[in-house]
């Protein structure tokens, strides 16, 4: 990424954090002027300008930090004066972390994102995966904030499908995880003994 530009927008987003690394405000502003500068996240959570991989981790945590995905589905990074559309391959955030604390139904799953954030799954934060009905991999996704969400990384998935137990659903019986009081459906039964195989 170009030094003055990364500068100039690290400068205008440093000004609208606040308390360090929290999250912005960003769902209360709406600014008017909008732009395409070549900001992408790929799929294994890599922010990239124009090509080239943003590898200052401070600076990623900060974009991370005005990073909004509106009703349109698009996503991006927004201050009170402007907002920068964010082209995203897969999810918004990696989740490579998972711990257990509790378990049963009483469990409280807590992920730590690539970003730093830390979220605890439940009713505000749940947890869909991907591919349940599908020949290819499962792929778990948690809501992290607003419609932002993270992708567990193959080591999380293989983590989350241990702690899982047998439950039933109507009259099919899946695979399924709690968190903070809310279930959360991996797959039939059938599909996880068919991955296994």
């Amino acid at each position: 990424m170009a030094e003055d530009s990364t500068e100039a927008l690290e400068s205008l987003i440093s000004r609208t954090v606040q308390n360090g690394r929290k999250p912005a405000p960003v769902e209360q502003w709406e600014p008017q002027n909008c732009r395409d500068i070549g900001l992408a996240i790929a799929a294994d959570g890599t922010w990239s300008y124009q090509g080239s991989a943003i590898t200052r981790e401070r600076l990623v945590q900060l974009f991370s930090s005005v990073l909004r995905k509106d009703e349109d589905g698009k996503t991006y990074l927004v201050t009170p004066v402007e907002k920068v559309l964010v082209n995203v391959a897969d999810a918004h955030f990696m989740a490579v972390e998972c711990a257990s604390n509790g378990s049963g139904k009483s469990r409280v799953l807590t992920f730590r994102t690539n970003v730093g954030d830390l979220v605890e799954a439940g009713p505000d934060h749940p947890i869909h995966f991907n591919g349940a009905e599908e020949d290819g991999p499962l792929k778990p996704y948690l809501r992290v904030r607003g419609r932002l969400t993270a992708l567990a990384t193959r080591a999380v998935t293989y983590q989350l499908i241990e702690m899982a137990g047998p439950m039933m659903v109507g009259d099919v019986e899946v695979l399924a995880l709690h968190s903070r009081g809310a279930v959360f459906p991996i797959a039939p039964m059938d599909r996880i003994e068919a991955m296994d195989e």
